[in-house]
């Protein structure tokens, strides 16, 4: 069935304007801008905004072939496009691009509106014009917010180090309790800074326990709390963070304010198993009731993976820099390279770049070896104060910064043309709060939910220049273990497996140890670790003490 969204008063005069063939947004007459989607403010003019017809007609500045059979009554491959509309280029709409062929769909086609209805919705889709593409070496991008200087100079990070790290058996359908996986990340983690379930007094987890049935999660703080017989003195299990490990932030917080000495940081996936066992609820599909929220823009359109969103910028990217597939082909073969060297990796036989391009498309530009893989596992750190880190049996890692801003809309769409959304936010925060510069670091342990992801966070980070991500991965040799910058030797969630962002930060750890093995990186002082996958994100600067 096709997730239709949910009709509310605020939302209602754009879904069913299809019903006179006349597609309408807010607009505020204040700063001459039209809104998408529907608020109750302009966030620039403070005013509630009118609601306006426009002509209809759209310019195409991403788009993605999609060949995954996510919906019964869409079949494919089918055209998912990013339109702006002609009345304001930054006012885009994700869509589905109809009445033309998927190879004759390109960046800067013109098209106009066509609606589709389903029950009391209507669908605005695009259609070509006719007219040719144009030809246009800019598109509107909006202005990310400035970067805010340290309001203090006294740093909580350096108040805090990681002590410990965990992690359970990690496999494809292990067919385990994903409380049992959490049990056994968590006590490893405890022995392994040389401490005690007594010694826990804090508990921090991402996303919480609203997500179990889904797959993302053990069941949250409670039954965690339960099972390892912890009484904290502060707790926090929630989604709304600079990424994933946003819960490892919030630890240090409460560490660095005095509220905890040591807390316990987990995250556990069982997608594998929950989807074996009959849940679909993670992929959006099945149910019947209607959506809201920011899903209900692009789950109508069979947009129901973050990889379709996030191939909308990777097709700019590329119509934009001129960038290819086998150069971002280079990112998982370097990956795959590292993770034969990984013991606890999904995947760790040898890949090529004609493996990679020769597997099947999911949805372009993205093969199937650009997707991570998913897989049941559950990652678990101890976050403790800095004057009690000495005391365990492994060196400390100390944390040298953080960057948490977000200095653009939490949008898929609305944002940025030109890479993964929230990632030049947490960036430019991270490098705000040290000294030290990108040429510093010595391993890169970056988000890779798609290849893409992972481009994205290299120039966002400063390795290379904007643009200059294709080049810079092409071959491989910069990014491999001895090279400019080894990103993630340990194979990655495009080989070891998705463990949902906390995979990077237990190789950080393990890098900065020099426990690696045959993935070691020499002399490994510095790293970078971001998570996030499209929005929100965040990163870290961890040192060896």
């Amino acid at each position: 069935m096709r997730p239709l969204p949910k009709l509310t008063p605020e939302n209602e005069f754009f879904w069913t304007a299809g019903a006179d063939g006349v597609l309408r947004f807010q607009y505020c007459g204040a700063c001459d801008r039209y809104l998408h989607p529907p608020g109750v403010l302009c966030p620039e003019g403070g005013e509630a905004p009118e609601i306006r017809e426009v002509s209809g007609r759209a310019t195409v500045v991403g788009l993605t072939v999609n060949y995954q059979p996510w919906l019964p009554d869409m079949e494919v491959p089918y055209v998912i496009g990013l339109v702006a509309i002609e009345e304001d280029p930054l006012v885009r709409l994700t869509t589905l691009i109809v009445d033309a062929e998927p190879e004759d769909v390109v960046i800067g086609l013109p098209v106009s509106v066509r609606f589709e209805q389903h029950k009391d919705v209507w669908l605005p889709v695009f259609a070509p014009t006719g007219e040719p593409p144009v030809e246009a070496d800019e598109y509107a991008e909006p202005a990310p917010a400035p970067v805010r200087a340290m309001p203090v100079s006294d740093k909580f990070e350096s108040k805090v180090a990681i002590t410990g790290i965990g992690l359970s058996e990690v496999g494809r359908r292990l067919g385990r309790d994903p409380m049992g996986l959490a049990v056994e990340a968590c006590q490893a983690a405890v022995a392994d800074a040389g401490l005690t379930v007594d010694d826990i007094d804090g508990l921090s987890t991402y996303p919480g326990g609203s997500a179990k049935d889904g797959g993302h999660s053990e069941g949250g703080i409670y039954p965690v709390a339960d099972a390892l017989g912890i009484a904290p003195t502060w707790f926090c299990g929630t989604m709304e963070t600079p990424g994933q490990s946003g819960a490892v932030v919030n630890a240090m917080l409460a560490v660095a304010a005095g509220l905890c000495r040591h807390v316990l940081c987990f995250r556990t996936v069982w997608e594998t198993t929950s989807i074996a066992w009959g849940n679909r609820q993670n992929t959006g599909v099945g149910g019947g009731a209607r959506i809201s929220g920011e899903m209900e823009w692009r789950l109508p359109y069979g947009a129901m993976s973050a990889g379709n969103w996030i191939a909308l910028m990777a097709s700019h990217y590329f119509h934009r820099y001129g960038a290819t597939r086998e150069q971002l082909g280079w990112i998982p073969v370097t990956e795959r390279a590292g993770a034969a060297h990984n013991p606890v990796a999904i995947y760790q036989e040898p890949m090529t770049i004609d493996d990679y391009l020769d597997a099947r498309m999911i949805t372009t530009p993205f093969g199937l070896f650009d997707c991570d893989v998913p897989c049941d596992g559950s990652t678990a750190l101890v976050v403790s104060a800095v004057d009690a880190a000495s005391d365990g049996p492994h060196r400390p890692v100390l944390v040298e910064a953080v960057g948490t801003q977000m200095r653009e809309r939490m949008s898929w769409d609305q944002g940025t043309l030109l890479h993964e959304p929230m990632v030049d936010g947490p960036s430019a925060h991270l490098w705000s709060r040290t000294d030290l510069k990108p040429a510093d670091v010595d391993v890169a342990l970056l988000y890779d939910g798609f290849s893409f992801n992972a481009l994205s966070w290299l120039e966002g980070l400063g390795f290379c220049g904007k643009g200059e991500g294709a080049a810079f991965v092409e071959g491989g040799t910069r990014i491999a273990r001895g090279g400019e910058i080894p990103l993630n030797p340990h194979g990655g969630q495009l080989s070891a497996g998705r463990l949902h962002g906390y995979g990077f930060l237990h190789e950080a750890v393990t890098q900065l140890r020099g426990h690696g093995g045959g993935r070691q990186v020499d002399d490994a002082e510095v790293a970078v670790v971001s998570t996030g996958g499209g929005h929100p994100g965040g990163a870290f600067l961890f040192t060896r003490s």
